[in-house]
């Protein structure tokens, strides 16, 4: 039986998330970045944010809501809310936070050697391989598309 304790993801202490056994902590850059390439994934947002923007996608992401909107993102978030919350493990809230714990347990395998990053040439796109199964690439759960009430800030 393999007993080896896999390693908990650590950037900081400013936000924890945890998941049985597994206690991941993130500096504050680390998680807005994570929950900003979350929502890159989803399609609910095209590209970077502006501050205050980003500041409403990590409330939601902590806290679940985001209660006194800071952008027009955070105005968005309210006003599509019976959208994007939905069944538990169907909600908003539910894929950011899958997408942040998802790629630092990915980070961290990495970083242990158990997972190595490949790059396709035909598809230009990087996987995660597994080295002791000779670069066998490894399968991820599916996200589903936020596209359809994706926040799109007016132009400037």
């Amino acid at each position: 039986m393999d007993t080896a304790r896999r390693g908990n993801y650590n950037s900081g202490e400013d936000f924890v998330l945890e998941y049985g056994e597994l206690r991941f902590t993130f500096n504050e850059d680390d998680f807005r970045e994570r929950c900003e390439q979350a929502a890159v994934r989803l399609g609910f947002v095209g590209g970077r944010l502006d501050e205050p923007e980003l500041e409403d996608l990590v409330n939601l992401a902590v806290n679940g809501e985001i209660l006194d909107p800071a952008s027009a993102l955070g105005d968005h978030v309210c006003d599509r809310w019976g959208e994007l919350i939905g069944p538990a493990e169907q909600s908003l809230v539910h894929w950011l936070r899958r997408l942040v714990f998802r790629g630092a347990w990915l980070d961290q395998r990495v970083r242990e050697g158990e997972l190595d990053v490949a790059f396709c040439d035909q598809t230009n796109s990087f996987s995660y391989v597994q080295p002791d199964r000779g670069g066998e690439p490894i399968e991820l759960t599916p996200e589903p598309s936020w596209g359809r009430v994706a926040y799109r800030p007016l132009s400037a």
